[in-house]
């Protein structure tokens, strides 16, 4: 698993940290899967949300969920933000001290399965994939669910294909050197992929998937930490739906989309610009809310791929109360830019 740990703090003022740390201030650890929606927490970082809650983050880069949640439930990370894949359902079936607190992507995602372009004229459906190497950033990551979904219409399933698993970040060698037929990939490496003429889009998951608007990234904790810490859990997910409803008006067009474009620049999110002025962002809730009947059917899948054994109910998965406190406290969402037309970051 690679990690790059940023520490927020003032000596870390710089191109991967924004704010200052003072002696009041206390550390949240957190991991987070790199992708363009952290621009939630950039912009809770610079605008000083964070540092106003009385918050000092300790970030780390992580590959996938699926890797760290025995850390979020040694209580190594008190966040984990990521996508929901099946460790989180085995850690519940455990009892182990883990939640799930509020949305962070949410339909329209921008994830695609993309094709190596060498492939296109022989490759032209769903079912023509039976028996070729699909890569996915985990075995029991939602990438994973939503190739498997997309299989599910063609009849096929995930024993169907040659399952690899590689980081987002080595998928473009990957396609480069024909190890590969296809991936499921995330923003920013769709475009990025796209760019470089390494992988064409195959099959879109916002159209493909159902139910939606589908929730595939989330914010977990660790209930432990929520017991002995419940005040500074509600700073922390106030400051960060602030950072969120910021990201959601940059994703609609508003004032501050520079703004939160430099973020993504300068932490090397996506260090071309270009990409994230030419495509769409992943959506997500300003409000975090979740869609329960979107995270069942994930459960769901992975009990009948046998990568998880319990199914749950969803008062067993989400504990609402700190996001519906910081909406109480934030009140509605305004979307600055009325005459944005794009689905998705509205409510």
């Amino acid at each position: 698993m690679r990690m790059l740990r940023w520490i927020v703090s003032a000596a870390a003022l710089g191109a991967l940290a924004f704010g200052s740390a003072g002696a009041q201030e206390t550390t949240v650890k957190i991991g987070i899967a790199r992708s363009t929606s952290n621009a939630a927490e950039l912009m809770a970082l610079k605008r000083g949300y964070f540092k106003d809650a009385g918050i000092r983050l300790q970030w780390d880069d992580i590959d996938t969920t699926a890797n760290v949640i025995p850390l979020l439930a040694q209580n190594q990370y008190n966040i984990v933000a990521g996508g929901i894949s099946a460790g989180i359902f085995n850690a519940l079936e455990k009892d182990l001290p883990i939640t799930i607190l509020a949305d962070r992507v949410s339909t329209p995602i921008g994830h695609n399965l993309m094709l190596r372009p060498d492939l296109k004229d022989t490759i032209k459906g769903l079912k023509d994939l039976k028996g070729k190497v699909i890569a996915s950033n985990g075995q029991g990551s939602v990438s994973t669910y939503e190739v498997g979904k997309m299989l599910d219409r063609e009849g096929l399933t995930i024993a169907d294909v040659d399952l690899k698993i590689l980081p987002f970040t080595q998928m473009g060698v990957a396609f480069r050197n024909k190890a590969i037929d296809a991936a499921l990939v995330i923003p920013p490496f769709v475009w990025q992929l796209q760019e470089q003429g390494l992988a064409v889009p195959f099959g879109n998951v916002d159209e493909l998937v159902q139910p939606r608007p589908m929730t595939i990234a989330v914010i977990m904790a660790n209930t432990d930490w929520i017991k002995t810490s419940p005040d500074l859990v509600q700073r922390y997910v106030t400051a960060w739906l602030r950072g969120v409803r910021d990201y959601c008006n940059a994703y609609h067009g508003g004032a501050n989309r520079q703004e939160v474009i430099d973020e993504l620049v300068s932490s090397k999110t996506e260090p071309h610009r270009e990409l994230l002025e030419k495509y769409p962002w992943p959506a997500r809730s300003p409000n975090g809310k979740i869609n329960t009947a979107s995270m069942l059917d994930i459960n769901a899948w992975y009990v009948a791929n046998r990568m998880a054994a319990q199914k749950f109910q969803p008062e067993r998965l989400v504990n609402a109360t700190f996001i519906d406190q910081a909406n109480n406290k934030l009140g509605p969402f305004e979307l600055q830019n009325k005459d944005s037309k794009l689905p998705g970051c509205r409510d």
